[in-house]
């Protein structure tokens, strides 16, 4: 079965960084805008980020100015770089493009 592959998850303090990664095969990568939703423990899943083909680019206010999307087309990969992170940040991250989802990958911050 096709599925997206995340990466680039795990523990980290309140106000630091991580950059997670999402591989997608390239058909997937080349014709669809991609997108990261996340998913806290007993909330329902929300989006967080989404990226056209073209590039443009738009963000969850919750996120708004502490993260950026970006994609790499000759890697077929899509990223998320967090910065200023935040307990409520605390989530499963997941990527998405097309009818595809990956796995997810866990990202936890502690304050």
């Amino acid at each position: 079965q096709v599925r997206l592959v995340e990466s680039g998850g795990g523990l980290v303090q309140a106000g630091g960084s991580l950059r997670l990664c999402c591989q997608a095969p390239g058909i997937i990568f080349r014709t669809n805008t991609m997108a990261w939703y996340r998913q806290a423990p007993g909330k329902q899943r929300e989006w967080v980020a989404v990226i056209g083909i073209g590039g443009s680019t738009k963000y969850a206010e919750s996120v708004k100015n502490r993260f950026t999307i970006s994609r790499e087309n000759a890697k077929n990969t899509m990223y998320l770089q967090m910065s200023s992170l935040k307990s409520e940040d605390t989530a499963v991250y997941y990527c998405q493009g097309g009818t595809l989802w990956g796995s997810g990958t866990q990202v936890t911050v502690s304050s």
